[in-house]
């Protein structure tokens, strides 16, 4: 354990290393109830060389989901430039690892883990539930993750996004995957879609034309491959609507809290 993590609008959580980098942390928050629960793994974004465990995952759906019976833990992982995208899918992969390690003293269910990002956590979790390369990394398979919630992401087509992409977020793009065609198509979880898949997706998207066109292609690809995937649109524009469905989600009044709890009990059956 390494100390104690600022509390984030609930009950202060512990933070643990998954791994040796001072960024391989996560902050956990334990269930309420003592009976293993299931686990949400949580994903921030930031353009892949930003964000925190501390500032970025939202305390509204962290206090919502202990309420609704789920363990919740948000993970750091390293950042670009640093660090490259493989490392970061490798990170989710490693904190998925040490949480089904430590199920036990955890309090969780290691077989109802769901993972959930945001924005560039969105790609990362998006990306390690379609290539089987970085759980099979870390000892796991597809089939120890029991779905993926992505919110807003994208850069599920990677190539594609860059096409599309206004300079200054072309410059993004270019800082975290380079310009190798093949490489962006490698970290790309629409070129993974064939199965073998995480078994469950839901793909929540805002009204902008990347993020939407993006998700309902990854949608659609995951479908074809056998794979139940949801995608699901809300209202919100901009920079704005896009921090709002991390930032409101757990909410009571914001839209996308209903459809995420109801595709949790349906998928997990937490209650």
């Amino acid at each position: 354990m390494a100390g104690r993590a600022p509390d984030v609008g609930v009950g202060g959580p512990a933070e643990y290393a998954y791994g040796p980098a001072p960024l391989q942390r996560l902050d956990f928050w334990q269930a309420k109830g003592g009976k293993p629960a299931p686990l949400i793994v949580f994903v921030h974004g930031g353009g892949w060389k930003l964000g925190d465990k501390r500032n970025a995952t939202g305390a509204r759906k962290v206090e919502h989901l202990l309420g609704e019976g789920y363990a919740f833990a948000s993970i750091n992982y390293r950042l670009v430039p640093a660090a490259a995208v493989e490392q970061q899918a490798a990170d989710v992969a490693a904190a998925v690892a040490w949480v089904r390690r430590n199920a036990g003293a955890l309090g969780i269910d290691a077989s109802r883990i769901v993972l959930m990002g945001h924005s560039a956590g969105a790609h990362l979790v998006a990306l390690v539930g379609t290539d089987p390369r970085y759980l099979a990394s870390a000892g796991l398979s597809l089939r120890d993750v029991r779905g993926v919630i992505a919110l807003d992401g994208a850069g599920y087509d990677v190539p594609r996004q860059m096409a599309d992409a206004g300079s200054f977020m072309r410059g993004m793009y270019i800082e975290a995957f380079g310009n190798d065609p093949a490489r962006q198509r490698a970290l790309s979880p629409a070129f993974h879609a064939g199965a073998p898949n995480a078994p469950a997706f839901l793909i929540a998207h805002i009204d902008r034309a990347d993020g939407k066109a993006q998700s309902e292609a990854l949608g659609a690809a995951l479908v074809r491959a056998g794979t139940s995937a949801s995608v699901v649109g809300f209202s919100g524009t901009g920079l704005r609507g896009h921090m709002e469905i991390n930032r409101s989600l757990g909410s009571v009044d914001y839209p996308a809290t209903a459809v995420i709890d109801a595709w949790l009990r349906k998928l997990i059956n937490v209650k």
